[in-house]
């Protein structure tokens, strides 16, 4: 088990980069789920801070899920304008 859980520090960094890309996307559907990559990547970096005691980094992906949470929601919004733009 410990191996397994040393071991997601892995996917945690590449779920996080994936995310940060696709946040820098033009369109608001991509950038939503960049946060939503980035609401998973903060849940694996908690369960690995907690596994290595690392509380600091913890709080920070606790801060981090509520900014991304936002990010997700303000994007909704965003795209649901878009769409109403569209239509008009």
């Amino acid at each position: 088990m410990d191996l397994l859980l040393d071991a997601m520090q892995w996917p945690a960094m590449v779920i996080t980069l994936v995310a940060a890309w696709l946040v820098g996307a033009r369109h608001a559907s991509r950038r939503t789920w960049g946060f939503w990559l980035f609401v998973v990547s903060n849940l694996l970096w908690c369960v690995w801070g907690w596994h290595t005691q690392a509380y600091a980094l913890i709080t920070l992906q606790l801060g981090l899920f509520v900014l991304n949470l936002r990010g997700v929601m303000k994007n909704k919004d965003n795209d649901s304008d878009n769409h109403n733009d569209e239509a008009a």
